[in-house]
């Protein structure tokens, strides 16, 4: 399996909002959209393409809508994907470039939690100062608890949020800000990443991804004439149950420290140890995971041009396999059944769906 590089510039979650916002007329743009006086921009986290062909009895709505896949970014996690579709720019541009990141001197800041375990976690802006939605300020319809978070700050920072607290409101929400002429308008539900994250891709992610169809149902229901929904994703999903496994002895003997996640694990060399841990994880994990060196990242486009070195680690484990690295700092991960972070066709490939 080779792994599935992002369309950067073309038929990807960094290209949605660019395109809602200016020039409509793409090939992956679904023809619902193109002409639409008002938009509702939906974000179904962890809902995968594949996920979702797969089930598709489950979710009747979204499987007649138009439109097909286009890809996530690198890595497939909701920190960097989240912050790509408002920004409409590649991880390595917005330098939100995983779900831990490093922010120098060994120092680890967990993005959803927005903080480090050790000192103060950085200024939202400090960590992502590009605009968001061309600077538009539209309205955000999001959980309200959300509100006020680092991570809400960095990548919706200057939106105006409106806060739901049950999915009715969500819809409710919604409808009210189209009645009052609202052109674009955003809106977030997690429900689908949270149950696969707690009990796979089972019954109860089939019953999830059925109350999420319904959400959408609903949400086309309230659309004025000449409105339109584009529903979209930020990642897909790999169950992984409990095959969370540590890094190879040998090749943790060369290691500093972990970032990241654990299907997109960084690992940050010792001083002067960075080219033998590269060959030492590539013999150890080559038959799971796609072993890179940053650089080899670099040039194979992972992340974007412009890679925020300092934010990164020497050599990133990416497992095609169903499996995850541990981070010995990080041990809630090990609560998680489904996970996403690598750039498998399950986790890189997402719906692009209009009605």
């Amino acid at each position: 399996m080779e792994p599935v590089v992002p369309e950067y510039g073309g038929a990807c979650i960094a290209s949605v909002v660019p395109a809602l916002l200016g020039d409509r007329r793409r090939p992956w743009m679904p023809e619902p959209v193109l002409d639409a006086a008002q938009v509702v921009l939906l974000v179904l986290d962890g809902l995968g393409w594949d996920q979702l062909q797969a089930r598709s009895q489950w979710a009747p709505t979204m499987s007649t809508m138009a439109g097909g896949p286009i890809t996530s970014v690198a890595p497939t996690t909701t920190s960097a994907a989240l912050t790509s579709i408002t920004t409409g720019r590649p991880p390595a541009d917005h330098g939100i470039v995983g779900y831990r990141v490093h922010l120098g001197d060994g120092q680890v800041l967990n993005v959803l939690r927005w903080r480090t375990d050790e000192g103060d976690p950085p200024e939202p802006s400090a960590m992502q100062s590009l605009p968001v939605f061309n600077g538009t300020a539209p309205p955000v319809v999001s959980r309200g608890e959300f509100a006020h978070t680092g991570f809400t700050d960095a990548h919706l920072g200057g939106t105006r949020l409106h806060g739901w607290r049950t999915p009715s409101a969500l819809v409710v929400e919604v409808k009210r800000l189209l009645r009052a002429g609202e052109p674009f308008v955003y809106a977030y539900y997690d429900g689908i990443d949270k149950i696969a994250h707690q009990y796979g891709l089972a019954e109860h992610y089939e019953a999830e991804l059925a109350f999420a169809d319904r959400l959408v149902a609903d949400l086309r229901g309230v659309l004025p004439p000449g409105a339109a929904l584009l529903v979209t994703s930020d990642h897909g999903q790999v169950d992984v149950g409990d095959n969370v496994v540590p890094v190879a002895p040998e090749v943790e003997a060369d290691v500093a420290f972990v970032s990241g996640e654990s299907r997109f694990r960084w690992l940050h060399a010792k001083p002067g140890t960075a080219g033998r841990l590269a060959e030492r994880a590539k013999a150890a994990h080559g038959d799971v995971a796609w072993v890179r060196t940053r650089d080899e990242v670099a040039a194979e486009g992972w992340l974007g041009a412009r890679l925020p070195v300092e934010r990164l680690g020497d050599v990133v484990l990416a497992p095609f396999e169903a499996t995850g690295f541990l981070d010995p700092a990080d041990p809630g991960e090990l609560r998680l059944r489904s996970r996403h972070g690598s750039l498998t066709p399950a986790e890189m490939w997402v719906p692009l769906l209009a009605g």
